[in-house]
This record gives structure tokens, C-alpha cells and sequence, in this order.
């Protein structure tokens, strides 16, 4: 398990991800911001990340790359980032008994429930990575939630457990050091990928999915992903189609 971590706890912010772009030279690498309560949290596609105040997990995590943190990554390589987030998610969640698959590219879902989402920013430079910022909510201690969430679940639902959410951030984010280091540091890329094929939601089963943005249905099977990032799926004709983020959307 990785060093002891600077972990900064705020009571609120709008955004942790904002929290550390404002400050983002206070923070040195794997430091991060967690906040008991987000008034403004964000998720993929643009869309609000719901979070009882002092329920769950919502922080982030700071990458930095070159003399300051990890080796040169090069900008068609930042996929590393996702699978080594989600694999440190994963096998946290493993840990305390939760089983649970990657909804690619970065949910994590237990069963046809999500548990974790994630936004992951990067910053460029010279077609490298220059840092990274590693946005995380995990449902915790949350029991109920908004009717328009169509599919969330927590920790205490699935364990009928409750956590304490410093100790539980602490634990977490030592994962997520670990995941990055050995796959940012030690180069191990290929078991990396390895492991987050082999726990990809609905991976080699057909299931419905809406191509974007005409909307139109189609089945496939999720057959892996691409080293850039790319879903590749089998149609019922046996062929390949490769969606780039927010081109195709599940059918849940």
C-alpha cells in the first residue's frame, strides 16, 4: 500500500475538480481534495453528480507528470489513467465484498446499479499529459435517492454496513497511489488492460444499445476496447463497430 497521503478535507465546495483547478499549484502529486458536501459536483456527459453531504466519497485525485510526479505520458496513451482509476475502484470494492464490473469507460456498476462515477480531466503539453485530475463519487452511507436517478445503489445498501468516510477515503485513495504507480511507473500496461477487459459490464453477452446521436437501437456484445479507448462491439452479423465516447449509449 502506497505512503500515507496529503488528503484535504473542505466542509463544501461547489466542485472538488474546480476546488483543485483553482488551486492546483498547493497540490503536489496523488494530493487530494475531498469536500463532505459538493453543491455543483459533475459527471460525464456534462451531467450533475448527486450526493447527500456527509454520505459519500466525492474527491479528487492530482496526477502530475514529468519532474514532479509520474514519467511522460503521451496524450494518445490517457487511457492508462482510466483503467488504472477503475481497477483500484474495483478491487477496493472487492475488497469489502462488494463485486462489481467496469461500464466502460470509467462507471463502475454492481449488477445493472451504479456505484462510482468518475470525470477525469487532463491537461496537455507538447502532446503529453501534463496532470490530471481524477474526479470520483462513490455512494457510500446514502440509503435514498432522487427519483430521476434511474439505477444507484451504495455501499450500506449492498452491505447493510455503514463506513466511516475518512478512514474509507484513506484506504481508497492507497488503491488508487498503488494503481497508479504500477501502471504509470512500472509500465504494467498489458495485465492492466488484461484485467479491465476481463471485468467490463455485459462483456461477450448481446444486450441493446442506442448509437448517438440518431438514436437508432442496435444489439452487440461488448468485445473489448481499444488501446486509445474505443468500445468495440460485435453486432448480430458479426461486425465490428468501434464507438468513441458519447457515440453510443446503453440500454439498461
Amino acid at each position: 500500500m502506497a505512503d500515507k497521503l496529503n488528503i484535504r478535507w473542505m466542509e463544501e465546495t461547489d466542485s472538488t475538480q474546480e476546488e483543485v483547478r483553482r488551486h492546483f499549484s498547493e497540490y503536489d502529486n496523488l494530493s487530494v481534495a475531498a469536500a463532505i458536501l459538493q453543491t455543483a459536483g459533475r459527471g460525464q456527459r456534462g451531467n450533475t453528480w448527486h450526493s447527500r453531504g456527509g454520505e459519500n466519497l466525492t474527491f479528487s485525485m492530482v496526477l502530475r507528470f514529468g519532474e514532479e510526479g509520474f514519467p511522460a505520458l503521451s496524450a494518445n496513451k490517457s487511457f492508462l489513467i482510466t483503467k488504472a482509476a477503475t481497477l483500484a475502484v474495483a478491487k477496493y470494492l472487492n475488497e469489502k465484498g462488494i463485486a462489481c464490473s467496469i461500464k466502460w469507460p470509467n462507471d463502475i456498476y454492481v449488477r445493472n446499479k451504479k456505484i462510482c462515477g468518475m470525470l477525469i480531466e487532463n491537461t496537455l503539453a507538447s502532446g503529453n499529459i501534463a496532470s490530471s485530475i481524477v474526479g470520483i463519487g462513490l455512494n457510500v452511507n446514502q440509503k435514498e435517492f432522487p427519483a430521476q436517478l434511474l439505477n444507484p445503489t451504495s455501499m450500506t445498501v449492498l452491505t447493510g454496513k455503514s463506513f466511516d468516510l475518512v478512514a474509507e477515503l484513506e484506504i481508497l485513495s492507497g488503491y488508487l497511489a498503488d494503481s497508479f504507480k504500477r501502471v504509470l511507473s512500472d509500465g504494467d500496461t498489458s495485465s492492466a488492460s488484461q484485467e479491465y477487459e476481463s471485468l467490463l459490464y455485459r462483456k461477450d453477452t448481446f444486450h441493446e444499445y442506442a448509437s448517438c446521436p440518431d438514436g437508432q437501437v442496435f444489439e452487440g456484445k461488448i468485445i473489448g476496447v481499444t488501446p486509445g479507448g474505443l468500445l468495440c462491439l460485435e453486432d448480430k452479423n458479426g461486425e465490428l463497430k468501434k464507438f468513441a465516447f458519447k457515440e453510443i449509449s446503453y440500454i439498461i
